[in-house]
């Protein structure tokens, strides 16, 4: 059984993540390609994933994959995550893991309407809520999801989330049926009513929106085409990675490993991974690169057992307690801290240890890239790294 090092994997990641300045592509898509999906939950960090990874990026490029040509396409999907996804995987995913999602969602949302008394049968509740809301976004509508529950009777409902406490709250029922909507394929984000850094989605019909029905396949068949393009970018990956990453069962995800032939390989801490059958090569050193990666790039989000990237000493200076991960600063395939922009846009390295000249030197240049770019733009992000937390603290 081959050994992958990790010094391998990090020269992997360097070339099939498009980090590596001479690896970097041209379009929106290509990188999307790279990496899979991008993480979407924060709504400024696609941009700055594909900033990090194509030439001469602008942020109109990904407008235009979106909401143009709709080669790029977002779609709530693992772990009741936003992604976005190249178009071409969207037939696996909505069969796959946004299925799975999209029963979880069924249930709670059955429940719920129950208990808070909105209606007496949950699921006739629901059922009528979404022909209402298909109903009303047919021939290509957009609208947001408050014009959605203002104008449809059938929409109208809330929910308490523990009524009992002082962080308690009453929540609408409204968008959580749209992101049901989401996971079954149903609707889609459309236009963005918002700024870059802020999502205000317009919904719309998936069929409308694509110009026809997505042709779904089963479940089994989902998983596997979106477990390849995973294996390509982040193999070799272990067991754990495979169900963290796909929030699925380990039954699911070995059977996703035998359709595909998948190869075992051994790693370094006496682990084992799993590469695709035509991925077995050695891969040639890359050299030395930097990077400024935002919060929820799933290159830091793309493995659960890191120890290859990042020191797990370091982990909790990355990692908040939930595994979400804020920036990163990257120097020759691993973390080496994080980067936090004042109220002025500057951008400011928070890296603890000593890189040597070269390394402080190319991670500066990419940290002044970064701000060029946002021409004084301020990014504001709910999942802070710890270690970029405290930066903030203390100044």
């Amino acid at each position: 059984m081959r050994l992958i090092v990790d010094a391998e994997r990090r020269a992997r990641l360097a070339r099939r993540h498009v980090l590596a300045p001479q690896h970097r592509v041209l379009d929106p898509l290509a990188a999307t390609r790279a990496m899979t999906v991008l993480h979407a939950t924060e709504p400024a960090t696609p941009y700055l994933s594909l900033f990090a990874r194509v030439e001469w990026f602008m942020r109109e490029d990904l407008d235009g994959a979106l909401f143009d040509s709709k080669s790029l396409v977002k779609q709530l999907a693992m772990r009741r995550t936003l992604f976005v996804f190249p178009r071409d995987l969207l037939r696996a995913a909505v069969s796959g893991p946004s299925a799975r999602v999209a029963e979880q969602e069924y249930g709670r949302l059955v429940k719920d309407v129950e208990r808070s008394h909105v209606a007496a049968e949950g699921a006739s509740w629901l059922a009528s809520a979404r022909a209402a809301v298909l109903r009303r976004l047919a021939g290509g509508a957009e609208l947001t999801a408050t014009e959605l529950r203002v104008g449809l009777a059938e929409l109208a409902g809330q929910v308490s989330w523990y009524g009992d406490k002082p962080y308690g709250q009453v929540l609408h029922l409204a968008p959580r049926v749209l992101a049901w909507l989401s996971a079954t394929g149903d609707v889609v984000r459309g236009r963005n009513a918002g700024h870059w850094r802020i999502s205000r989605p317009l919904w719309t019909r998936m069929d409308d929106w694509l110009g026809g029905p997505i042709r779904k396949c089963e479940m089994r068949e989902g998983y596997a085409e979106l477990a390849a393009p995973y294996l390509r970018t982040f193999g070799p990956v272990t067991e754990v990675d495979l169900v963290w990453w796909f929030g699925a069962p380990k039954g699911v995800m070995r059977q996703a490993l035998a359709d595909l032939n998948a190869v075992q390989v051994r790693l370094e801490r006496d682990q084992s991974g799993w590469v695709l059958p035509d991925d077995v090569d050695p891969e040639l050193p890359a050299e030395p690169w930097a990077a400024l990666l935002p919060a929820l790039d799933p290159t830091t989000m793309g493995w659960k057992e890191r120890d290859f990237y990042l020191d797990p000493d370091f982990y909790s200076a990355i990692f908040d307690g939930s595994g979400n991960c804020g920036t990163t600063a990257w120097w020759d395939g691993q973390i080496v801290g994080a980067y936090v922009q004042d109220d002025a846009g500057h951008i400011a390295l928070i890296v603890p240890r000593d890189l040597g000249s070269a390394g402080q030197a190319a991670l500066q240049a990419e940290a002044t890239r970064l701000e060029d770019w946002l021409a004084g733009e301020k990014v504001s992000t709910l999942y802070k790294s710890p270690l970029a937390a405290r930066d903030s603290w203390s100044s």
